[in-house]
């Protein structure tokens, strides 16, 4: 392979398996064959540094006072006060662990790493008001993210965010509740068609008495447990919740549902049976090993294909990270962040369902699509937004059923700053518009992007113009 397509190819998988690449690096990296590259991508310390937001001491403080509170049948007005700072501080914990890890995101030299993160965030999509359990999960998906799929599910199953979202804690002996059960299969692992009701019913049994304590940790309460036998995929038992896992991942099928969203998320929106095929069978016989399926995904010559390159939309994350990370851009009021991502339609640590958020062409219409086209020059020029984009889900909710929304559309300054004279002093001396367009999108430059900007003079103005087309939205 000649040095151009190499350079073409590296950018490719630094746009998928990353969030872009600095110029000097995707220069330097040309020189090396694929599999280097691969393999110098996949390589992640021992141990990754937790996002520590969130401090659980006081937290769990919170907890205890919510729940002293919530244990009486009148409140003070000094008490229904101080629980409305309680649910204060919690919301402002949460805005807090969205923009660290948000400024992690644009400042991480792991790139797949927290990628992987960002994948399986939107697979095990989850909502808590609980900022530590909130945290607690981000640090479970980033910790397994590139390991075993078989740990990385018990421990978010085990999570106290995931438990309580689908109503775990309150699945009990002679009262199954199903709901994470049901979501398990469907959502997590199987996917419809490869279980029954009775399969719903019974895992559920399994997982009575999965529960967490007042400590936020995992609890398994045996007087809560179904410990007689259940049948589950046809076989016979006094099954608990992990037996149940390791009867889930013993079903080929599971594999390729995985390997399916893996597929969609990393290569293409469209997925290729035989790929797909080639890939589940792989993770299947490496025992669901994360980092093998990435290295023969990386590896294969498919991922290198002309219909999987600058053809896949970028999330609003995404987006906004690769910007910011190309650009070097320091955001002073990073608050914009999470106006940026509510009005773009992906909120971190809030997807609209336990679906996740949708991808693909669900990411664009046409009021987010003149926004994406907006931020650029706004972010890289310091400009002023009118934020009055895409709604919580919830808030849809409540302009569906006709009452009036508190939402009312905010002008508000980006106040960041690009440092142009580091990314310019990244870029070779006499580079040209095209080149640099070349190098900035993923689609191929066309002949009309290159007569809009060949004769511009401003590199800077025209990394500005670029950055605002449309296909500066495809990767």
């Amino acid at each position: 392979m000649d040095r151009k397509d190499n350079f073409i190819n590296i950018k490719h998988l630094y746009n998928r398996g990353g969030f872009g690449i600095a110029y000097s690096d995707l220069h330097k990296l040309s020189r090396k064959s694929i599999e280097k590259v691969v393999n110098e991508l996949l390589e992640i310390p021992k141990e990754s540094a937790d996002l520590a937001t969130v401090d659980p001491d006081e937290v769990r403080r919170q907890m205890q006072r919510q729940s002293e509170l919530g244990a009486k049948k009148e409140l003070t007005e000094a008490e229904k006060n101080e629980r409305q700072e309680i649910t204060r501080i919690q919301n402002e914990q949460s805005r807090k662990l969205n923009l660290d890890w948000m400024q992690r995101l644009i400042g991480t030299e792991q790139p797949l790493l927290e990628k992987m993160t960002l994948f399986w965030h939107g697979h095990f999509a989850c909502r808590s008001n609980n900022p530590m359990f909130a945290q607690q999960l981000n640090n479970i998906q980033r910790k397994y993210a590139l390991g075993s799929f078989k740990t990385l599910l018990v421990e978010v199953s085990k999570s106290p965010a995931m438990l309580q979202y689908l109503n775990n804690q309150q699945n009990r002996k002679g009262r199954p509740n199903e709901n994470f059960a049901r979501e398990l299969m469907e959502l997590f692992t199987i996917g419809r068609g490869n279980y029954t009701e009775k399969d719903v019913k019974e895992s559920a049994r399994a997982f009575t008495g999965w529960t967490y304590n007042k400590e936020g940790a995992f609890e398994f309460k045996k007087a809560l447990h179904d410990d007689q036998i259940k049948v589950f995929f046809g076989n016979t038992g006094n099954f608990d919740g992990e037996a149940i896992i390791d009867q889930i991942l013993d079903k080929p099928a599971t594999s390729v549902f995985i390997c399916t969203k893996l597929y969609q998320f990393f290569v293409n929106e469209t997925p290729n049976e035989a790929h797909i095929k080639e890939l589940s069978n792989y993770f299947y016989r490496q025992k669901y090993n994360i980092s093998d399926l990435m290295r023969k995904m990386f590896s294969s010559a498919w991922f290198y294909d002309k219909e999987n390159i600058g053809t896949k939309i970028k999330s609003p994350v995404e987006f906004l990270v690769g910007l910011s990370r190309e650009f070097h851009v320091t955001y002073n009021k990073p608050q914009v962040l999470i106006q940026l991502q509510s009005n773009l339609g992906q909120y971190l640590f809030n997807p609209p369902n336990v679906a996740g958020w949708p991808g693909g062409k669900n990411w664009i219409d046409s009021s987010s699509l003149m926004l994406r086209m907006k931020i650029p020059s706004l972010v890289l020029n310091d400009g002023l937004i009118d934020f009055s984009g895409k709604a919580d889900p919830e808030d849809e909710a409540v302009i569906a059923q006709g009452k009036k929304s508190n939402i009312k559309p905010i002008k508000s300054a980006i106040d960041a700053k690009a440092d142009w004279p580091k990314f310019l002093e990244g870029l070779p001396k006499k580079i040209s518009p095209v080149e640099l367009a070349t190098f900035l999108l993923q689609p191929a430059v066309s002949a009309k992007v290159t007569g809009m900007i060949q004769n511009n003079l401003s590199l800077k103005n025209t990394a500005i113009e670029i950055t605002s087309m449309p296909e500066y939205q495809l990767c």
